[in-house]
């Protein structure tokens, strides 16, 4: 029989895609911490939501460092925590929310990984456009750096949803929300050059990017990660760099060169700006380190 933390728990990822419309992967993820939290309570004894007090959270959040977790996956179980003991709050089920002046530790908290446009530039010249795979590769790369759309949502595009004339493409972000994303001329021209050399299996290859495997099957997220790390290796990027470091890269760039913040959050498809307004921090570091490196007196 589950214990009353876990109903509740249950009872909270219902309410998350039933009422606020999150997406698969968003669910598994406060589940799995959600979980883990449980656990950690349950071995302190805690039947209760209500006997947790803050000293509780924070033992549990060293526990999850003491574990060698990633700085990224504490501060996401802090957030599934808190809107845990909000949800609770806000059904009647516990009388304060002693979450809300909590925050991750500064030393836990870290800014995203980004490539330097010389970088992004090695990167992009990577492939080999003379073939149809290396045509397919750079459109992909130049499509995530023009568009900053995460890879969940590159995979997922459909040749419909990409208007080659206009240069905007549409995709469905976090929850099913869909938001209309600008793509620059040079992004634009490889996705053509990759369309018109591949051939078209009667006229069904609804998906944009194809995989090798199977005839008129999407690219898969997996396929996309082995592509970006191959590139980075022959582009001699030391940096460990996933898909979303692109996303990263399109924020941080953009603000470098005086992009308004609040058309940078519309872009990323981002709920809330305070998501957002890391890439402000990325850019005054940035703009710091080149200050402190070049001016003659740092």
């Amino acid at each position: 029989m589950n214990s009353p933390l876990l109903v509740q728990v249950k009872n909270f990822i219902n309410y998350l895609s039933v009422e606020r419309g999150l997406a698969l992967n968003s669910l598994l993820a406060y589940e799995a911490d959600l979980n883990k939290y449980v656990a950690f309570l349950t071995q302190k004894k805690i039947k209760d939501f209500g006997e947790v007090t803050r000293n509780h959270i924070t033992q549990f959040l060293f526990h999850e460092k003491a574990r060698k977790q990633e700085p990224a996956s504490i501060a996401r179980a802090l957030v599934a925590v808190k809107i845990l003991h909000r949800f609770l709050v806000k059904e009647g089920e516990l009388k304060e929310d002693i979450t809300s002046v909590l925050d991750s530790p500064k030393l836990w908290k870290h800014l995203p990984t980004f490539l330097t446009m010389k970088e992004m530039e090695a990167m992009l010249d990577a492939p080999n456009t003379r073939n149809l795979t290396g045509l397919r590769d750079r459109a992909i790369l130049e499509l995530l750096y023009a568009t900053g759309v995460r890879v969940s949502e590159l995979v997922g595009l459909k040749t419909q949803d990409v208007n080659l004339e206009s240069g905007f493409l549409k995709c469905f972000g976090k929850g099913g929300k869909e938001r209309i994303v600008p793509v620059g001329r040079t992004a634009t021209g490889f996705v053509k050059r990759y369309l018109s050399k591949r051939k078209t299996r009667n006229g069904r290859d609804e998906m944009l990017f194809l995989g090798s495997r199977h005839a008129g099957a999407k690219i898969s997220r997996q396929a996309v990660w082995q592509i970006i790390k191959r590139y980075a290796r022959l582009a001699r990027i030391k940096k460990k760099i996933t898909p979303h470091t692109f996303r990263h890269s399109f924020a941080t760039h953009l603000l470098e060169r005086g992009a308004d913040l609040r058309v940078v959050q519309e872009l990323l498809g981002h709920a809330d700006i305070a998501t957002t307004q890391i890439y402000t921090h990325v850019s005054r570091d940035r703009l710091k380190s080149v200050h402190q490196r070049f001016h003659p007196r740092p």
